[in-house]
């Protein structure tokens, strides 16, 4: 039975705002889209700290490339709404990580390869937040259609229990048209849109071996 991740969002913001809370939030996010829309659902309740750990990306001037725009994007961001987020780039290790999930490279996409992904990523920045005191820990990855939520927040819950000093915050952000306003401040801001996931292998397959 699918549980309602969105409402469980919704209902841990209410706590935090009739507790007066404006707790530290690591946010792991794999590029600017994806980013915009999470940012505005979430800013106005905590202070936020991205965290671009994403060394499956492939290759690395992709890499480059979305780290950038997320760099400008968070400029914008500041300019326009005055919500200063934070941002930690830990160093990219491209080689390593694929090798890492090579064993599982003729899964299909969003099969256990992806869900390997995602535990490495996610755990790596969990790891951070405990270490560093922050409050909650999440990441966007929620707002994509490509990915399911249910099982991003099964790997959130399984990590909360390593990490307990620091809350998972569970999210849908795709859900109530999430995904939507996402693609509108994709347009506004004119904000770069890649056509693969990230890892050699989903690259491979959108543009073969070139």
């Amino acid at each position: 039975m699918k549980i309602n991740y969105y409402q469980q969002s919704v209902d841990e913001l209410e706590a935090i705002k009739r507790d007066n809370l404006h707790p530290k939030l690591l946010l792991h996010a794999c590029c600017a889209p994806c980013s915009a829309f999470p940012l505005e659902f979430l800013c106005p309740y905590f202070d936020i700290t991205i965290y671009y750990n994403n060394s499956n990306i492939y290759p690395e001037n992709e890499y480059a490339r979305r780290l950038q725009e997320l760099r400008q994007y968070l400029n914008t961001w500041r300019e326009k709404t005055g919500y200063e987020v934070k941002l930690i780039v830990p160093p990219y290790m491209g080689e390593a990580y694929t090798e890492k999930i090579a064993v599982l490279k003729d899964e299909p996409e969003g099969g256990s390869r992806c869900v390997m992904c995602y535990t490495l990523r996610m755990n790596e920045a969990y790891a951070y937040a405990n270490e560093h005191a922050f409050d909650y820990f999440t990441t966007v990855m929620t707002i994509s259609r490509q990915k399911n939520s249910q099982i991003l927040n099964d790997v959130g819950h399984k990590l909360s229990v390593k990490y307990p000093n620091v809350k998972y915050f569970y999210s849908d952000f795709k859900k109530k048209r999430g995904i939507d306003r996402g693609l509108e401040l994709s347009r506004e801001n004119n904000l770069y849109r890649q056509d693969y996931c990230g890892c050699k292998f989903s690259y491979e397959k959108r543009h073969g071996n070139d």
